[in-house]
């Protein structure tokens, strides 16, 4: 069986996967096309198939100019099908027997990337939920953390973190303060619940930043009770300074607030000095806390102040004395630690402090 060139080229037109057209690049209109370029794009019904109507974006008259290619990305709809076709747009020239340009043709190849477009449409989706699941984690672990600190220290965390457990700690050079409201219990059913919860969330937000201020880390808050400490868990050889100050600023800061609060706080404050323990208590829902004779008294200098006073006992009087100006406040008998030196903070301690304070203690 015998075949001319001309019948094989055609038949192989025919079967190649691969739409071909040739357009005149003079008219634009079509000259010939394989099956499958007129399967995705049929003549109309008007008149001839001009390239522009196929490819709006070119501009014929550009090709030649700077570049005798051009590639862009049609859709066209074949059987209820929308499909996604790649166009390479060649100039090619006929040399005529001097040399010359004879005439010039527009060669036109199209691909079917429909099922490349739909994988990278996948692809895409992909990365974008993978992407958005990070965000999402990345968003709880900060929630998490945040959470985190505000139950413990930031190095106690960050041991949780590492090793996944707290090992219990002594510490012996710490300053601990205790606070609490004056009949807290009778403002609780005689005010405006929400009012009274909202500046309680105030008031102890604003000693959050206080502590802050001065090194110290709030260990809890229990109803209208705070408790705050300073020399854990890194030790600072100024924790009673530091203690102190804080103790200042919240009675000063209570102070200020009263003159335009509806509810008149009134606090007590008691500070002490001594060994503490701190550790995680708790399973499930943990809490970092702090024991020991630190903590106990410094519980019973508070009970022992009388509404905006700051009680400090013996072993923080005995360093802090040369930095503040002490009030002597006799003996009292101290569940637990027997007979003990009380000494007051007095406001006029607040001016007459020997030590270099913070500008707004003064």
């Amino acid at each position: 069986m015998t075949m001319n060139l001309e019948a094989f080229n055609r038949l192989l037109l025919e079967l190649i996967g691969v739409g071909l057209a040739v357009f005149n690049a003079k008219t634009y209109e079509m000259i010939v096309s394989n099956p499958l370029f007129a399967e995705w794009f049929p003549l109309p019904e008007n008149g001839p198939r001009k390239l522009t109507d196929i490819v709006p974006a070119i501009d014929p008259d550009k090709l030649g100019e700077k570049d005798d290619r051009f590639s862009t990305e049609v859709e066209v709809k074949v059987k209820r099908r929308t499909l996604t076709i790649a166009v390479k747009i060649s100039l090619t020239r006929t040399i005529g027997p001097d040399g010359s340009d004879e005439e010039k043709a527009l060669l036109v190849e199209c691909n079917n990337i429909t099922k490349v477009k739909e994988l990278e449409y996948m692809i895409e989706s992909y990365s974008e939920l993978v992407e958005k699941n990070e965000r999402q984690l990345r968003r709880e672990k900060e929630r998490a953390e945040n959470l985190l600190l505000n139950v413990m220290p930031k190095a106690v965390y960050e041991e949780l973190k590492d090793y996944g457990v707290i090992t219990p700690t002594r510490y012996d050079k710490v300053s601990v303060l205790m606070l609490d409201f004056v009949a807290f219990t009778e403002m609780t059913i005689s005010s405006d619940p929400t009012q009274l919860v909202s500046e309680l969330n105030d008031i102890f937000t604003s000693f959050d930043r206080i502590v802050e201020q001065f090194g110290c880390e709030r260990i809890k808050t229990i109803s209208d009770a705070y408790m705050a400490v300073s020399g854990m868990p890194e030790a600072n050889p100024d924790h009673a300074h530091n203690i102190a100050c804080a103790a200042i600023l919240f009675r000063r800061y209570i102070r200020e607030r009263n003159r335009s609060s509806q509810v008149s706080w009134q606090c007590r404050i008691g500070v002490a000095t001594g060994p503490v323990i701190g550790s995680m208590i708790g399973v499930q829902k943990y809490v970092y806390d702090i024991f020991g004779p630190g903590v106990n008294l410094a519980a019973r200098m508070e009970a022992l102040s009388d509404p905006m006073e700051i009680t400090l006992c013996e072993s923080t009087a005995d360093i802090i004395g040369q930095d503040f100006n002490l009030e002597n406040a006799g003996e009292a008998e101290v569940k637990g630690f027997g007979t003990q030196k009380l000494f007051k903070l007095p406001r006029e301690a607040e001016q007459r402090s020997r030590r270099d304070l913070p500008n707004y203690l003064h």
